[in-house]
């Protein structure tokens, strides 16, 4: 496994989305835990739960609840494992995704993931996505009181633009250290906050990595992710590089990922434990110059 900075962390190059172990077709707690411990076992040291990721309208934090869980059985150095959770959304009895930006409702949302993931302080601590109803500043705030009272250790910020960034950056200053967007071959619109996080130092984390390539959790229920390779024709270069190589087009994306900055971490989701193996196999991926040249082309070509 190769590793990268995030903040004052030295993390895995690829990280585990969480997930998908707690949503619609999520697999059964045997396989789930197996599946954390697989991450675990090939050197993931990143792991990215929320307080939303559940079923539509139960109780919030199961996958948190899983997190703790699975590190309690796996023993080691709990310290080796950075856990990254947010705060700020809500999943309604009608799967919908809600929002709630609010300062009362940040701070305690976060003192419920503490006693759900069992810790003294977060990890890192992020706001899911900005509330249109709450101004920013009064959210990212939220965020700061936190860290001073020694709740969170550090703090990121989801599903945010370059102004939002540059905002949060003023009122954390080098306590904020990640940004996570969505970012993948097929979703490249946050190409600028990415160059941003490179130019601040701050950690980039691109969820749905493999749109394109696989499905997000968010389109639902699904399949192993190795196995749900895109039929997409305008996405062929990443499956004939895999082919090159002997890989899957998974391992491929996550690599021109990597290769795209120093900055990006990516953190695939994973309902199987051979899915998380042969992602972090990612890391170990070198892609040459025209391959990456090629693969960019062709990801742009979906812009």
């Amino acid at each position: 496994m190769r590793y990268r900075t995030l903040g004052t962390h030295r993390v895995s190059a690829i990280g585990l989305g969480v997930m998908p172990l707690s949503i619609e077709g999520r697999p059964d707690d045997r396989r789930a835990l197996a599946t954390v411990h697989a991450a675990l076992d090939s050197g993931v040291t990143l792991l990215d739960t929320a307080d939303s990721y559940h079923l539509p309208g139960a109780e919030p934090g199961h996958n948190e609840l899983l997190v703790a869980r699975a590190l309690a059985a796996y023993g080691g150095d709990p310290d080796a494992v950075l856990v990254a959770t947010k705060g700020g959304r809500g999943r309604p009895a009608d799967g919908s995704w809600s929002v709630n930006g609010d300062p009362r409702h940040l701070r305690a949302a976060a003192e419920a993931s503490l006693r759900r993931l069992g810790v003294e302080a977060i990890g890192l601590y992020q706001l899911h996505k900005p509330d249109p109803a709450v101004p920013f500043e009064e959210s990212v705030g939220a965020l700061r009181e936190l860290l001073d009272a020694g709740k969170i250790r550090l703090a990121g910020v989801s599903n945010t633009d370059v102004e939002q960034i540059r905002a949060a950056r003023r009122i954390l200053g080098d306590r904020l250290v990640s940004v996570q967007n969505q970012y993948s071959p097929a979703v490249r619109d946050s190409e600028a906050e990415l160059r941003l996080c490179a130019e601040l130092g701050l950690a980039f984390l691109p969820w749905s990595p493999l749109g394109g390539i696989a499905r997000s959790s968010l389109d639902g229920p699904r399949e192993d992710t190795v196995a749900r390779t895109a039929d997409e024709p305008r996405f062929g270069a990443f499956r004939a590089v895999a082919r090159a190589h002997g890989v899957s087009p998974q391992q491929v994306c996550l690599a021109w990922l990597l290769a795209r900055s120093p900055a990006v971490i990516p953190i695939p989701g994973a309902s199987r434990p051979q899915t998380i193996r042969d992602s972090a196999a990612a890391a170990e991926l070198a892609l040459n110059a025209e391959e990456l040249e090629r693969l960019s082309g062709a990801a742009v070509t979906v812009g």
